[in-house]
């Protein structure tokens, strides 16, 4: 399968399912993974981005409302299959994201999201400057450490 279809299958996915937080609700035993809290010589960098850094609180209340919001992951295939992700989301690496912007819908607020923050800050100002509403960007490690918790999917061999 190509980029292009690739993008455009999964962007189909995250649009027919009806909800997010029904799947993460009917999930049987969501995977929760707990992180150690960072220690002083830990401590996050500043934010640079201008797009909002979110919090687990923020990004669980826009969760609450599926049909209005894209989760954008822009992480590698091998940072999604060990860390999991959000039960429903469009996967565009990083690097591809500004030639997959057409597979982007406009009527959505989009959340970005990588392992820390950073890349989803890129990402989340690229797309703000092309005119897309983003709602901000959020790490998957800093999402664990506030008690965040995901349905993590199944590995399958081809």
């Amino acid at each position: 399968m190509n980029h292009s279809n690739r993008a455009a299958w999964l962007l189909a996915l995250a649009i027919a399912v009806p909800t997010a937080a029904a799947l993460a609700q009917s999930a049987a035993a969501p995977t929760v993974l707990a992180a150690a809290s960072p220690t002083a010589a830990q401590a996050p960098a500043a934010w640079k981005y201008k797009v909002q850094h979110l919090n687990r609180t923020q990004l669980d209340a826009l969760l609450a409302r599926p049909d209005q919001l894209l989760i954008l992951d822009v992480r590698r295939p091998d940072e999604l299959g060990s860390k999991g992700s959000f039960p429903v989301f469009l996967n565009i690496q990083a690097d591809q994201l500004e030639q997959s912007l057409k597979f982007i819908p406009k009527d959505r607020a989009v959340v970005t999201v990588s392992n820390p923050a950073g890349r989803a800050g890129v990402a989340g100002d690229l797309l703000a400057a092309k005119g897309f509403k983003v709602a901000g960007a959020i790490g998957i490690a800093n999402y664990i450490e506030e008690g965040g918790s995901w349905s993590q999917a199944a590995v399958v061999k081809p």
